[in-house]
Parts: structure tokens; C-alpha cells; sequence
């Protein structure tokens, strides 16, 4: 007898499940059969992931709610999709996508349709996620030229560094005199004044 299954990815631990899961409890899945992983969609090296695949056989149905629950990297989500259906014989049915259910249409047209589906939705989630990525790189950028800064905060610098730097970087006195005036380690005196340096550049 075949073997419902239940696979769950959310992006990070903050984000909840609780929409796949209750699509699934609607399906009579044993919550045994139910694998979660909290992490990105990037690869498939996700421990609950792998623990489901080895467990299922061959015409097993595994159901995922949407197809970037199963992975968000185009070449990866294809590879996956055939292990399961070609190699290990499961059955896969995307919720929210009728269409990508591999218990309809088993004649040539039906797979084809499948197929197709299949690769444009994996080609519009990897797209997406370019998309965002893009996005992301190019607001860092345009917050960069607007002056504000990213990590850490830095510390303020104390009175005495900037009369100490421009002796310093005038050749008066050594590196070793210049952090010594300022109450710090030389090589916390470098590394400001590098960032100094820098930041009256800009």
C-alpha cells in the first residue's frame, strides 16, 4: 500500500509552517510522514529532506503545498523531480498547482504537460529569487552613496587622534607616539586611521 508523504520548507526559523501543515492534516497525512526544514531553498542538502527520500518507495505520493517549497534553484528542483518520479518511482502532487500532479495524465501528453510546467515554474522561482538578490545588492549600493554605513557602529574617536593623526601621517611622530597620545593599541591607531583616511576620500 502506498505511503502518503508531507514535505515542509520554510526560509529561516522566525518563519511558521502552519499553512503547509494544515493543508496537509486536510490530506490525512501521518504526522510521522510529515519532514520540515527551516532553511533556504538554495540546495537540496537539507537533513529532513534526504531522511524523507531514503525512507520512500516506489508509488509513495509525496505533497508539497507550492514548488518553491521544494527548492528554489532551477537545474537542482528538475534533477530532484526526476530522482523521485524516474528513479525512486514516487508519485508528486504541488497543491497549488493541479496541473504538476504526476498521478494525472500518465499518457505521453499528460507528462509532457507536466514537464513543461515544471520547468517553466522552477525557471520563474530561481528567477525570483535572482530577482531579490538583485534588488538586495542594489540598495546596498544606493544606501552606500548616500553616506550610510553597514556592520557595526563605530566607536567615537577620542580629542587627542586627530591632532596625533595629522602628526603622525605628516611624518613628525612614528605610529607607536601617535597611539600612545590617543590611549590605544598601535594597531587599533592604524586601522582608524585607515578608516579616517578613507572616510575624508569619500
Amino acid at each position: 500500500m502506498a505511503n502518503l508523504y508531507g514535505y515542509i520548507r520554510v526560509s529561516s526559523r522566525d518563519q511558521k509552517e502552519d499553512r503547509q501543515t494544515l493543508a496537509f492534516r486536510e490530506l490525512s497525512i501521518p504526522k510521522s510522514n510529515i519532514y520540515t526544514d527551516k532553511q533556504s531553498g538554495k540546495n537540496f542538502d537539507r537533513p529532513s529532506y534526504r531522511r524523507m527520500v531514503q525512507r520512500m518507495k516506489r508509488d509513495d505520493l509525496l505533497y508539497i503545498k507550492s514548488i518553491d517549497r521544494l527548492g528554489r534553484n532551477y537545474e537542482e528542483i528538475l534533477e530532484q523531480w526526476r530522482i523521485l518520479t524516474k528513479e525512486k518511482g514516487v508519485d508528486i502532487a504541488v497543491l497549488d498547482i493541479p496541473l504538476l500532479d504526476t498521478r494525472r495524465g500518465r499518457d505521453l501528453m499528460g507528462t509532457f504537460l507536466s514537464d513543461v510546467v515544471l520547468q517553466i515554474l522552477s525557471f520563474v522561482a530561481e528567477n525570483e529569487r535572482e530577482t531579490i538578490r538583485q534588488r538586495q545588492a542594489e540598495g546596498i549600493a544606493a544606501a552606500k552613496a548616500r553616506g550610510i554605513r553597514f556592520g557595526r557602529p563605530r566607536y567615537p574617536l577620542p580629542e587627542s587622534f586627530y591632532d596625533a593623526y595629522h602628526l603622525w601621517e605628516s611624518g613628525k611622530i612614528t605610529g607607536t607616539a601617535a597611539a600612545k597620545a590617543c590611549g590605544m593599541p598601535l594597531s587599533t591607531f592604524r586601522y582608524k586611521a585607515k578608516n579616517y583616511r578613507e572616510d575624508k576620500l569619500l
